[in-house]
C-alpha cells in the first residue's frame, strides 16, 4: 500500500474540472485508489464520491493506492492534484 499526503493549492478546491481529472486518471490503473479528507473517504474512480468530499482549498487529502501498479497510480494522481494548483 502507498500513502500520500497533499495540500490543495486551487482556489476552488477539489472542484468538477479537476475531480474529473483525477476520476479519469485513476481509471487507467488496476490498483484500488481511495482519497481521504477529514473523516470522509471516496473511492477514485467515482466522481460523485470525489466531488462529495467538498475538499476546499487548503484541506489536506490522504491518497491510498492498493494494487499491482500502486506506485504509479499514487504519483499520476499526485501529478493532476499538483498540477491543479499550478493553475489556481
Amino acid at each position: 500500500m502507498q500513502t500520500r499526503e497533499i495540500r490543495l493549492r486551487n482556489a476552488k478546491g477539489l472542484h468538477a474540472r479537476v475531480a474529473a481529472r483525477v476520476v479519469k486518471v485513476a481509471g487507467r490503473f488496476r490498483s484500488r485508489v481511495v482519497i481521504t479528507v477529514g473523516e470522509r473517504r471516496a473511492n477514485a474512480r467515482s466522481i460523485m464520491a470525489v466531488l462529495m468530499l467538498a475538499a476546499a482549498m487548503g484541506a489536506t487529502v490522504r491518497l491510498e493506492t492498493e494494487g499491482p501498479d500502486e506506485q504509479a497510480a499514487i504519483e499520476a494522481v499526485v501529478a493532476v492534484l499538483a498540477a491543479a494548483g499550478d493553475r489556481a
